[in-house]
């Protein structure tokens, strides 16, 4: 089995060849986001994300990819995001936070930084902030059930939803007028600190999706319980913010 890099700055030149053999002309651009362009990167576990960004007429013809996304899967290389200038620039209405996630946290692997210059309207992201955290409040009330209190279905749901958390963090910040903050334990702090929330519990919930924390069922429920009441609070203070 082909070996996952290292440094997913090692890989970047046999990328840019793979898919530049594959589409030629339509491919505009290549992106790293995610965990592999800071220091929580895992050889091994953690995946590498892609953002290929491609003309008109290179998204009509995915199939050309098909090899080169084959061949990268085995080196822990995720299906890359295939995008298109329009579709970015008519998404950031409906993804807003997504888009800055994005924008904060990429690095230009080659041709075109579409995301450099993207500006976003303060009412779509405080709407989608909401959006987000109620909804998110419901299924975590949901799977709180589901999980009938078991410790490993909490961890299962503590691993899967404080990520998104930590980036709608990352919007509350850009609403009230913060420049960008690297690292997901400084945006919980800062985060915590404007809307007064406990950043001692979500630094635990981050400690528990990493392993660096292991309590034992009777605490893990009342962590759980805590985090419902945060998520309800903060729930509360978005819609304060207007809209």
């Amino acid at each position: 089995m082909a070996k996952s890099p290292e440094n997913p700055k090692e890989i970047f030149e046999e990328i840019i060849a793979d898919y530049k053999a594959a589409f030629g002309e339509d491919l505009k651009g290549i992106i790293l986001y995610g965990s592999a362009t800071g220091g929580s990167y895992i050889p091994g576990k953690s995946d590498i994300n892609f953002m290929i960004l491609l003309s008109e007429a290179g998204i009509e013809n995915l199939d050309r990819a098909f090899k080169t996304v084959a061949k990268w899967r085995k080196r822990n290389v995720a299906i890359p995001l295939f995008l298109t200038r329009n579709y970015v620039e008519t998404s950031l209405d409906v993804y807003p936070i997504e888009y800055l996630n994005l924008q904060h946290n990429h690095i230009l692997v080659h041709g075109e930084d579409i995301l450099k210059d993207l500006s976003f309207n303060p009412d779509f992201v405080r709407l989608q902030c909401e959006r987000e955290i109620k909804g998110k409040l419901l299924l975590l009330r949901e799977a709180f059930l589901e999980t009938t209190g078991k410790k490993g279905g909490l961890i299962e749901v503590i691993g899967q939803s404080i990520s998104a958390f930590v980036a709608i963090f990352e919007a509350l910040l850009f609403l009230q007028g913060r420049d960008p903050i690297q690292g997901k334990r400084d945006i919980i702090r800062s985060t915590c600190e404007l809307f007064d929330l406990d950043a001692g519990l979500f630094e635990k919930l981050i400690d528990i999706k990493e392993q660096r924390l292991k309590p034992d069922e009777p605490t893990l429920n009342a962590l759980f319980k805590s985090y419902l009441s945060e998520v309800r609070k903060l729930s509360k203070l978005v819609d304060a913010l207007g809209g």
